[in-house]
């Protein structure tokens, strides 16, 4: 089969897709990917090359592999065409899949279904605990964006096929040619390590504004439930430091500032006592709230674990948060209204 001969049957999928998800919008990335897989199946019925796992290695990339071609799947309950895509590292990519495409659900604004071709829709990359790809399907209104390959001056066959010391002098270039004239803050792992970050533009979470730090905060917490561990445990904050500077380009030098500080938990300074992590939580619960319903379920995948429908990420934070606290219940004081 040509890849002219595939991209007709992608249509045909997107096509039937958008249909579906006008008529009942799919409501998690699990819903969508195994929808993705049964309407290729069904598309592609005739086709003894195509054999398609419906139960794949939950790490494997691309997520539907079929014959040469390969699809990743990409799933939003926003009004975006953008979202958190696979790892750099690619350590479980499928060998045998020569091409491959994305298919993205878009489930904000007007439900619709999209393919792209993985290589052009690949525009940035951003630090977590490893670099990982961001990806963008074009949108009719607007231009084509150079995508990051094009932009770092080599093809992604290429690219995925060096070591990852090379694969970062590349991402350390594009972070100089995107920033020329901003500060590179770098967290570099051990030299033979997998894990590394990719350089950001800091800013200091002392100098944002009030807004920004409350909406922040509550997009940390909300990862990071184990912020509520007593506070003798060592490094309670270090996952949420992290994620404001990897993912937002924020840095935080004082932790406390983030929840113990007596002017985040008690910016009335009063005397009603209580825990200050508490307080701190209770003052920013709108924010968590919004935070659940709008976050990319990706992020949740590589925090908790486990993908999670917005509706339910309050209550599965409120059970990983009752297993963590001492001294204390959340699901008690947090979150009752």
């Amino acid at each position: 089969m040509t890849t002219k001969e595939f991209e007709i049957i992608l249509d045909k999928c997107c096509k039937q897709l958008t249909t579906e998800s006008c008529t009942t919008a799919f409501k998690t990335s699990a819903q969508f990917e195994n929808r993705v897989r049964e309407v290729l199946a069904d598309l592609t019925l005739d086709n003894q090359t195509f054999k398609i796992d419906f139960n794949p290695h939950p790490q494997a990339f691309p997520d539907i592999a079929m014959g040469e071609f390969g699809v990743e799947v990409k799933f939003t309950l926003n009004d975006t065409w953008r979202s958190i895509a696979n790892s750099v590292l690619e350590t479980q990519r499928i060998d045998e899949v020569k091409h491959i495409y994305v298919v993205f659900g878009k489930m904000g604004g007007i439900p619709e279904v999209r393919w792209g071709e993985y290589e052009k829709c690949v525009i940035h990359v951003r630090t977590s605990h490893v670099p990982r790809f961001e990806i963008e399907i074009p949108s009719e209104k607007a231009a084509v964006k150079e995508s990051l390959f094009e932009q770092m001056g080599i093809g992604y066959d290429d690219f995925r096929k060096l070591d990852m010391q090379d694969k970062m002098k590349y991402i350390r270039a594009y972070a100089r040619k995107i920033h020329p004239d901003g500060r590179l803050w770098w967290v570099e792992g051990k030299e033979n390590s997998d894990e590394h970050t990719t350089p950001v533009q800091a800013r200091l979470y002392t100098n944002l504004s009030v807004e920004e730090k409350s909406r922040l905060r509550a997009e940390a917490a909300l990862l990071c439930p184990s912020i509520v561990k007593s506070g003798r445990s060592r490094n309670k904050y270090d996952d949420m430091v992290l994620y404001l500077l990897t993912y937002h380009g924020v840095l935080c030098h004082q932790a406390r500032d983030l929840f113990s500080a007596g002017s985040v938990a008690n910016p009335k300074n009063d005397d009603e006592g209580g825990l200050y992590i508490e307080r701190a939580l209770k003052l920013i619960e709108n924010e968590m709230r919004n935070a659940a319903q709008t976050m990319d379920d990706a992020l949740f995948v590589e925090y908790w674990g486990e993908s999670v429908p917005p509706e339910k990420r309050i209550s599965r934070w409120l059970e990983k948060a009752d297993e963590l606290a001492t001294g204390w219940i959340p699901s008690k004081s947090l979150f009752l209204d």
